[in-house]
């Protein structure tokens, strides 16, 4: 194969499609995402069977336990997929809304509408869910798409490519609208992320060597965020029971994601009485304690912390901890040792409520919550094609707002300048 052709002309048909779904009526497409939903559900054993395969390969090369729990699709995963597509075409069309609109002192009438951003690149590891909720939030935002998915997640993202798909042309999707890279090949990344002229935005999804990768080697626009070291702070001022739930859930309900907290910070006079039961608590999910030496001094058992893991993103059961002197003292240590994705404070008091709120430089920022939240489906979005945490464009969960830019639109009746 020559790759370079094949990426090339990938683009190049990727780029004639965005004309066409630039332009599609919001009803035409929720008609193609609700059929995209149902060819999923009528495929539902061929997509468990592709996937165990993959999950078979990936156990056998040794892939590690965060990324097999993220390839894993069983048949309620399956459901949960075409829900999603449901939701998204229940959303309300993005393209063609009005966003602003002025009339200046001249006559002209000046409005800022949204509009497609073209052709998206998505180039993601494992989590093979992504080919389906990336698919239904770029055409329901008038894009066309292109996929690069994982090579331990090749036969389930095929299964569910195809279904998709075909579940698409039944309603009329454009040829080449939606398309899946189906090489392996690693050099596919670089040639994908140097189409300027033919890819628009890339959106990588993955590990942080991945999305390093592809920030170095893109000539084109890439939104991304590099990983998720989450705090949880709490005050002296905090309710103990809230506490306790809250820093359970965010750190146990699912380790392997990016919005599960890493590390705990606990203001000092509330340590104390707060650590053992959380202790207590941890220990029944088998979380491996690290703490600095006052967390040590309450927890003789644990281990000790590094200056490396204040700044780690476990993605596993293992969960660091630091007494801090003060809420000032936690905000520095987030603003340090954070990755500007999710950070919570747990207080009573609201004046270290606000102050935690604006000093907090984190694309979500958490009060009396669990950082687990921060998702497209729990945000109201439908479904995320991914988390920034970059500050230009979007940032946050990415939903269908995210998928657009926006044009001016000046009516006039015949000024001139």
């Amino acid at each position: 194969m020559d790759l370079h052709r094949y990426i090339a002309d990938m683009g190049e048909r990727a780029k004639g499609a965005s004309r066409q779904t630039a332009i599609l009526q919001g009803k035409t497409k929720d008609a193609m995402l609700r059929s995209m939903a149902d060819e999923i559900m009528v495929r539902s054993d061929e997509i468990q069977a592709a996937n165990a395969a993959d999950l078979e390969a990936a156990r056998e090369s040794g892939l590690s336990k965060a990324m097999i729990d993220r390839l894993s699709l069983d048949a309620a995963c399956i459901s949960s997929m075409a829900e999603g597509l449901g939701a998204i075409a229940a959303l309300p069309d993005p393209v063609g809304e009005e966003i602003s609109k002025t009339v200046r002192p001249n006559g002209l009438q000046i409005a800022r509408v949204r509009v497609p951003i073209g052709v998206i690149c998505v180039i993601y590891e494992s989590r093979p869910n992504v080919t389906a909720d990336t698919a239904a939030l770029c055409l329901k935002a008038g894009s066309a798409l292109i996929l690069r998915g994982g090579k331990e997640a090749v036969e389930s993202n095929r299964a569910i490519a195809k279904a998709i798909v075909e579940g698409g042309r039944l309603e009329g999707l454009p040829q080449d609208a939606i398309q899946l890279v189906e090489t392996t090949d690693r050099d596919a990344v670089r040639e994908l992320v140097q189409l300027e002229g033919r890819v628009d935005l890339v959106i990588p999804r993955g590990g942080e060597s991945l999305v390093r990768a592809v920030a170095e080697q893109a000539r084109v626009p890439v939104i991304k965020h590099y990983k998720g070291v989450c705090h949880t702070y709490v005050d002296e001022s905090a309710d103990t029971a809230m506490a306790l739930a809250i820093a359970e859930n965010a750190k146990c309900q699912r380790p392997g994601v990016c919005n599960a907290m890493e590390t705990l910070l606990v203001h000092k006079a509330i340590a104390p009485a707060l650590l053992p039961r959380l202790a207590e608590r941890l220990a029944s999910h088998g979380v491996h304690l690290k703490g600095c030496p006052a967390t040590r001094a309450i927890l003789p058992d644990i281990d000790e912390a590094s200056e490396a893991d204040w700044s780690e993103e476990y993605l596993d059961l293992v969960l660091s901890i630091k007494v801090v002197d003060s809420a000032a003292d936690a905000i520095r240590h987030i603003n340090r040792y954070g990755s500007g994705h999710s950070d919570a404070i747990v207080a009573g008091d609201e004046g270290v409520q606000r102050m935690f709120t604006q000093r907090i430089d984190s694309a979500a920022v958490y009060v009396n919550a669990s950082t687990r939240f921060t998702d497209g489906g729990e945000f109201g979005m439908g479904a995320e094609i991914g988390i920034s945490t970059d500050k230009i464009h979007a940032r946050g969960p990415m939903g269908l707002e995210g998928l657009t830019t926006y044009k001016y639109i000046v009516q006039g009746s015949g000024q001139i300048r």
